[in-house]
């Protein structure tokens, strides 16, 4: 059972002030930085054991990630936490307006399973470098990668100042949220999750960061260098095993070129894993039972035109394209969160819109084409996160980009400043001298309205 006398130490430790020196936020960021390269080799192997990652793909996507957002974090910090100069209006004059960023207290951040280092860690740098306590949730379903995090946390932080906590999600969450009123709320994960946090938060009205997901198209133009596509699709598609929120979730593909497009895959993904993905070293598997039963059962919903082996008891489903599917079928309602591919063709933009507006506002989007008119089509029409051209999902390497969803994918931004900025509150300051003290402020206001008119035109 959670102790609720830990978040009440969280919030002491927070009252004392002690958080918010520029002196104390690099110090515990080159703290958390130095421990991440020393446990390089223990996230590797928890990595493998919880997903079956590579050394490669751990760096890639969790540990370098993390690195870099702390490289830039650092290398920022200073200017960040100076007051922003704003301009001010004539009717303010000669009064200076700025913008301080305060930490927002003791915020909490919950992470999920897929990438278990880089969705805690991550924001945990931003909340570190905005001045806040933290409480941090790993998620239980990669208990390797969580054991290593706690070890790594508890090693270089106070409890009261990064508290560490461990259990079932579904029980321990809501206990925290029950009897304790968090300052900022940071949500990685699912949508229905995602609702019943809103909701929680709602009522005490606590802010709160929702990275959710949602079904990410990708369309494929006749225009579209298809070798470049197909390889791009599919590292996006098929690394982790699928289970990455901004892995491009169905294709749309000009009919003109489907096919080419799905025998252009099928050679791409015997590149990559083999004509075995099973015997592949780099291969990932499934996270648990639970996740399997639900992927294969999109087996079921369409025509398999590639892949379809897969070995419960290994947590193994090989890389799987799928033709003929139906549009009202759970692998066009659901988010798939695995290693299965529909391939949907369109002959007009308007055709491809319809499939699309069924899922509306997905966390990510992906166009391929060498036609700018087609390009600039598809970035206006469709209503998304972030998203790429003739790429997908490397716009959330680049820490200079705000990374988020909208609607049903997401509320709110993190990376680089954003994640500094969504664990701060701006607090607005106008400072006004004395030495000039117009009469025109003070009543009675009679005979003046022409005047304020000029002064708030």
């Amino acid at each position: 059972m959670f102790d609720p006398d830990k978040l009440t130490a969280v919030r002491n430790y927070y009252s004392s002030g002690k958080t918010k020196t520029y002196a104390f936020r690099k110090e515990q960021l080159l703290k958390l930085k130095d421990a991440l390269i020393a446990h390089e080799q223990q996230v590797y192997d928890a990595l493998h054991t919880d997903l079956k990652k590579t050394a490669e793909e751990s760096w890639i996507t969790e540990i370098g990630f993390v690195l870099s957002e702390l490289k830039y974090t650092l290398k920022n910090l200073h200017r960040w936490m100076h007051p922003e100069s704003q301009p001010t209006n004539l009717l303010n004059l000669p009064s200076k307006s700025f913008i301080v960023s305060e930490p927002c207290g003791v915020v909490l951040i919950i992470a999920p399973w897929n990438y278990p280092l880089q969705l805690l860690f991550t924001p945990l740098v931003g909340a570190i470098a905005a001045g806040n306590c933290v409480v941090i949730k790993p998620s239980e379903f990669a208990p390797a990668t969580a054991a290593i995090m706690k070890k790594i946390i508890e090693q270089i932080f106070e409890p009261q100042y990064v508290l560490f906590v461990e259990g079932d999600g579904a029980s321990v969450i809501p206990a925290m949220m029950n009897n304790f009123v968090f300052d900022h709320v940071f949500y990685t994960g699912s949508t229905a999750v995602g609702k019943l946090l809103y909701q929680a938060a709602a009522h005490n009205l606590v802010p709160v960061t929702l990275e959710l997901g949602g079904k990410s198209p990708c369309i494929v133009e006749s225009d579209a260098d298809i070798t470049v596509a197909a390889k791009r699709i599919a590292i996006a598609k098929f690394s982790n095993a699928g289970q990455m929120c901004v892995a491009p979730d169905y294709l749309l593909v000009h009919s003109s070129v489907k096919d080419k497009l799905a025998e252009a895959l099928k050679i791409t993904l015997q590149q990559f894993f083999g004509k075995d993905a099973a015997a592949c070293d780099h291969y990932g598997k499934i996270i648990n039972e639970k996740q399997f039963d639900r992927i294969i059962q999109y087996f079921n919903d369409g025509t398999m035109i590639y892949g379809g082996k897969h070995n419960r008891a290994k947590l193994y489903i090989e890389p799987t394209l799928m033709d003929n599917v139906s549009m009202s079928s759970s692998i066009m309602t659901d988010e798939i969160f695995g290693p299965v591919l529909p391939i949907i063709g369109f002959q007009t933009k308007e055709e491809a819109m319809l499939i699309i507006n069924k899922n509306k506002n997905p966390l990510a989007f992906y166009v391929f084409t060498s036609n700018r008119n087609n390009e600039k089509y598809w970035l206006d029409a469709v209503a998304f996160g972030g998203g790429c051209v003739n790429n997908a999902s490397w716009h959330l390497t680049n820490h200079h980009l705000p990374f988020g969803g909208r609607g049903f994918s997401g509320i709110g931004q993190y990376h680089g400043k954003y994640s500094f900025n969504t664990f701060s509150h701006k607090k607005s300051i106008l400072k006004t001298p004395t030495w000039f003290d117009p009469a025109i402020k003070y009543p009675p206001f009679k005979g003046k309205l022409g005047l304020f008119k000029k002064l708030f035109g």
